[in-house]
């Protein structure tokens, strides 16, 4: 018996049950039967996982056409459904650079944004190996800097005076951002960079 993963409506007041063979999700829950065999409970979750990343490309999508057709008043739309902005700006901007035909759905959506400010024909070659090869996210973060010719994070240099202060509140509020997209902080951190430089960069 194969477990399925149910999304459950998010109705105030209402408990759900998961019933026999069936992982439900809640607003606030995730509802496992007793008895679920190890095979199912990990099955349970690859299907979470697939969730996960696939709500980034729908929520940028989601964005993307809300701008282009309700431009006077998407924003309210957001705030209505209660949205981080700044998390689908970076959610559609990853999908604007990637076109649907240019999605590879043997790849993480983080794999797509590792690589989104570089060119497309670069895209297409990283996204064609990290695919063939079974790359890691960070496996492909280490072929850009080897592309760009920069030493592996263990071999670089730095200054011992070499240091960045940030108050702690904004690294409180960073990881949040971060936990909130399923990333790890250093992660979320150098995809906000690259985004942030390729926008200054194309003007």
């Amino acid at each position: 018996m194969t477990s399925e993963v149910i999304v459950a409506p998010r109705t105030p007041g209402i408990a759900r049950r998961a019933r026999s063979g069936q992982v439900q999700m809640s607003g606030v829950a995730l509802h496992i039967p007793a008895g679920l065999s190890f095979e199912e409970w990990a099955q349970a979750g690859r299907q979470l996982s697939n969730i996960v990343d696939s709500s980034a490309w729908w929520l940028g999508d989601w964005l993307v056409f809300g701008k282009t057709n309700y431009a006077d008043c998407y924003q309210l739309a957001i705030q209505r459904a209660g949205l981080r902005y700044q998390t689908l700006r970076n959610y559609a901007w990853v999908a604007r650079r990637f076109p649907v035909g240019r999605r590879r759905a043997m790849l993480t959506f983080q794999h797509h944004a590792e690589i989104a400010s570089l060119p497309v024909e670069e895209q297409d070659r990283l996204l064609d190996q990290a695919e063939r090869e079974m790359w890691t996210t960070k496996q492909l973060r280490m072929a850009i800097r080897q592309g760009r010719g920069e030493p592996a994070p263990d071999l670089e240099v730095v200054p011992a005076n070499s240091r960045i202060d940030v108050p702690r509140h904004r690294v409180t509020v960073w990881r949040r951002a971060a936990d909130s997209e399923g990333l790890e902080l250093d992660d979320w951190v150098l995809t906000q960079l690259d985004r942030a430089a390729s926008e200054v960069l194309s003007g």
